[in-house]
């Protein structure tokens, strides 16, 4: 470390947050760490963890408020709503049960005088009262956008009603209202800034901060043979892997679909792998019964030790949505497969980043269009002739070097915060 932050103080505010091992969660707490570990003065406030699960972990309640020094870190856990099986209503009301138990926590740390106030989105619920916050304690105040949760909502047609049209069209005025509040608004791609640059923000308002891998840790030397034989996987078997949340965003029925397709098919050394947890889990786990899936099996999420391994053992990785949410919400998982140098197969339509990345950057991953059966078993039987040959992508781990480095990535963001609202926040040099 070449300077410190001595004496800054961050203060982030989300529902997700280590220990969660996927998601938001995942990269909240590595930033966090990382922040504290330069010497800035960090307090989380957040929810007990529950991601992707949608239970409470081991040793947390949801009932009560809980307060520890993690790694550094200043934690204030939050009593919040868990539903086991979250539906649109439920999903509400667990949000706004955190924006509710929260605000106690949040106005607690009014003495402590944050120089910067994080909220990470989702959720809005939690927006009006944070801005009041940061005006009575003179903090900036940061809007982080990882997923358009109302964009996503809408585009995934979640909330059907005859009124409908009139809702979306009073909650976008009033999100619209409340990103042009914020000093910066970022997010973790460039079409979702110029998503937020429709609604409102100000050019001068916006800052790219996307999610990042440990470049070091997750690597293509990494062996995952032992890994590979623990699940059972013979020699001459090959790896199709899902590994992430198992939601509605996702569509994994179209995983299913393709290894029913390669079943009929009678290959069978290729072996598919669904790796994760999520509202959807049960549902999909019955429907593989129904179909009589004898080459796909069900993993649970990996510790956090274990995922460059299983990343290592794959010879083609799935990253699936559905049609719509592409630029709502950007695959988090995709920056680690890169860094493995994997080879993936991401589902996006052609208007969306992901599908941009890849005319910028050949080779990098296979995007084709979501929630098309007959071109999704092509690209996976395209990928594994290419992994045969090349097990190695090349090209995807050039990428992950390049522009996916963890501490590049937080010490730019730390330039911009700087650049932008003229706090005393100095730009690091870290090794973690």
């Amino acid at each position: 470390m070449k300077e410190d932050a001595s004496g800054f103080r961050f203060l982030l505010y989300s529902i997700n947050y280590s220990p969660e091992l996927t998601g938001i969660g995942k990269y909240n707490g590595e930033m966090a760490e990382w922040l504290a570990k330069s010497g800035c003065e960090v307090d989380v406030i957040t929810a007990p963890p529950h991601y992707p699960e949608w239970k409470v972990h081991k040793g947390f309640s949801r009932y009560s408020y809980s307060r520890k020094r993690v790694n550094g870190v200043n934690v204030t856990r939050c009593p919040t709503f868990i539903p086991r099986h979250p539906n649109v209503v439920r999903r509400l009301i667990h949000l706004l049960s955190f924006a509710i138990s929260s605000s106690i926590a949040l106005f607690g740390k009014i003495f402590r005088k944050p120089d910067v106030v994080f909220v990470v989105q989702p959720t809005l619920f939690c927006v009006p009262l944070a801005l009041l916050f940061c005006k009575l304690v003179g903090a900036k105040s940061i809007l982080h956008i990882q997923d358009f949760e109302i964009d996503a909502m809408f585009g995934l047609e979640l909330t059907k009603s005859s009124k409908r049209n009139r809702r979306l069209r009073f909650v976008s005025r009033l999100e619209t209202y409340l990103l042009t509040k914020f000093d910066i608004v970022s997010s973790i791609s460039y079409s979702m800034l110029a998503k937020a640059r429709v609604k409102g923000v100000a050019e001068n308002r916006l800052l790219y901060f996307p999610n990042w891998s440990d470049t070091e840790f997750i690597n293509p030397s990494v062996d995952g043979r032992e890994l590979r034989k623990s699940w059972g996987v013979e020699a001459h078997e090959k790896i199709v892997l899902y590994a992430g949340n198992i939601g509605a965003k996702q569509g994994l029925e179209s995983v299913l679909d393709a290894a029913h397709a390669f079943q009929q098919s009678d290959l069978e050394d290729v072996r598919f792998f669904i790796v994760g947890e999520g509202a959807h889990s049960e549902r999909l786990r019955k429907l593989a019964e129904e179909m009589g899936l004898s080459n796909l099996e069900f993993k649970p999420l990996q510790d956090w030790e274990n995922v460059p391994k299983m990343l290592a053992m794959a010879d083609v990785h799935l990253v699936v949505q559905r049609k719509g949410v592409a630029d709502a919400v950007l695959p988090s998982k995709l920056t680690n497969i890169l860094s493995a140098g994997g080879h993936a197969i991401v589902t996006a339509d052609e208007n969306t980043e992901l599908f941009k990345i890849v005319r910028k950057y050949p080779g990098v991953y296979t995007c084709i269009s979501p929630e098309k059966s007959d071109l999704f078993i092509s690209a996976i039987e395209e990928s594994l002739l290419l992994s045969k040959n090349q097990s190695v992508n090349d090209s995807a781990r050039e990428y992950a070097i390049r522009f996916l480095n963890k501490d590049s990535i937080l010490n730019e963001f730390l330039g911009g915060v700087q650049q932008q609202l003229g706090v005393s926040v100095v730009k690091l040099e870290l090794n973690s």
